[in-house]
């Protein structure tokens, strides 16, 4: 038995409200279970009780055993001086106030049904992946689509807390923060947090002066990434190795210590040196993104804010000094995609939070234009029955995976609650 499951319980109302008598057998009547918080202090605010002749409104704190209440110090905290009621599934010990009268309880499980309680324990016992992974495909359409609206909005929500950051970082340059969030996303999972560590250490005003000369950008990139050789030979390297020297000492740039990127387990097109120089022609060429950016309001013209071709160095080149076959190494559709979803996105939604509008809807939308993400996660979803169609779906999965699944939260997602209620 989970604490969880008795609040799913009491806020349901999922037990039999007829003839209830607390411990002590006086007799209770419900009038409002409360208000579920989920915040410090009681777990139900301003219910409603008629206990024998006397109506009650206070609180409500829920527990496993009665003794939790002294486990969990409750009679220290003046939060809980108002509580009218204890619930809890096992009452062993009486519990007092600080006056010393005795707070009344109520014993849940002389009052959930077989049923109920059947159905709680398949839904929490093991499974080798999710909870409900054997039963997540009978969930209704119509409750499943709501719920992965709801689980996308929150997904922004979340993404939108390191936006958040930046800006007060930055003093609310939108352009910064986008060059920032793009730079942690150039990097994918290996590289991102030192992409971004690199795209923080560099004043977008910065990149804004030397963006007329691609070599410039890439010597700033490439130099703060420490990825230049030290016995370079070959001329392009040696030129970009005396532009980052000049532009560091023109503008006083600091020296930072980093991680040294990963090269290891990546394919050559996704090799940092092949990102940062993309991303290098990508603020070369558009002056301004972040405000094409909010314009763009379909992939199509997402994409072609995308549409460049790195420098011929780098089109006959994986890495400094060793030459390749040529190849043009233009963005691809995926990584686009990915762009689109991760940084885009949560930037648009966060723009448009910061003017006070509402933009989940057009952003839901805009998602169900991009094909499902490929990964572990949503591949397992469909193993269980749950075929994600588009970028939407699959953020909505992950978010459930990560945030529910993962958190043992069953009791507080859709699916649980529906697979509670057959």
């Amino acid at each position: 038995m989970k604490e969880d499951f008795l609040h799913y319980v009491w806020q349901y109302k999922k037990f039999d409200f007829s003839n209830l008598t607390t411990v002590s057998e006086e007799s209770l009547t419900i009038t409002n279970c409360g208000n579920y918080l989920k915040q410090s202090g009681p777990d139900f605010f301003n219910a409603q009780i008629v206990l024998g002749n006397q109506k009650w409104a206070g609180n409500v704190e829920i527990h496993i055993k009665s003794s939790d209440w002294y486990l969990h110090h409750h009679e220290k905290d003046t939060n809980y001086d108002n509580v009218i009621l204890h619930v809890v599934w096992e009452h062993d010990t009486p519990v007092f106030r600080k006056d010393n009268s005795e707070i009344p309880v109520l014993e849940l499980k002389k009052y959930i049904s077989k049923k109920d309680l059947e159905n709680y324990q398949e839904l929490a016992s093991p499974k080798s992946w999710i909870y409900c992974e054997s039963q997540i495909a009978t969930i209704d359409n119509f409750v499943l689509a709501n719920w992965q609206e709801r689980l996308f909005v929150e997904r922004l929500e979340r993404k939108y807390i390191p936006i958040e950051q930046l800006l007060q970082e930055t003093e609310n340059n939108w352009e910064a923060v986008l060059f920032c969030m793009l730079a942690k996303n150039f990097g994918l999972n290996t590289n991102g947090e030192t992409f971004l560590k690199i795209a923080k250490s560099i004043p977008f005003s910065i990149i804004r002066k030397e963006s007329t000369e691609v070599a410039n950008l890439e010597s700033l990139f490439f130099g703060t990434a420490g990825l230049f050789p030290l016995d370079a030979e070959d001329n392009y390297t040696k030129e970009l190795k005396k532009r980052f020297d000049y532009i560091s000492q023109k503008h006083k740039l600091k020296k930072i210590v980093i991680e040294p990127v990963q090269f290891f387990k990546h394919r050559p097109d996704n090799f940092p040196t092949i990102r940062l120089a993309q991303l290098a022609m990508l603020y070369h060429k558009q002056q301004n993104l972040f405000s094409k950016m909010i314009v763009a309001k379909t992939v199509t013209a997402l994409h072609q804010l995308f549409e460049i071709t790195i420098t011929n160095y780098w089109q006959n080149h994986y890495q400094f000094d060793k030459e390749s076959p040529k190849k043009k190494k233009q963005f691809s559709k995926a990584f686009i995609d990915l762009l689109i979803i991760n940084t885009i996105v949560p930037i648009q939604f966060a723009y448009a939070k910061s003017q006070g509008k509402e933009a989940s809807e057009s952003l839901l939308d805009l998602l169900r234009e991009i094909a499902a993400e490929k990964n572990i996660i949503i591949e397992k979803f469909s193993n269980f029955g749950i075929k994600a169609k588009n970028a939407f779906e699959t953020q909505s999965l992950l978010q459930l995976k990560n945030e529910y699944c993962n958190q043992s939260k069953c009791l507080q997602c859709a699916v649980g609650i529906q697979l509670l209620k057959v």
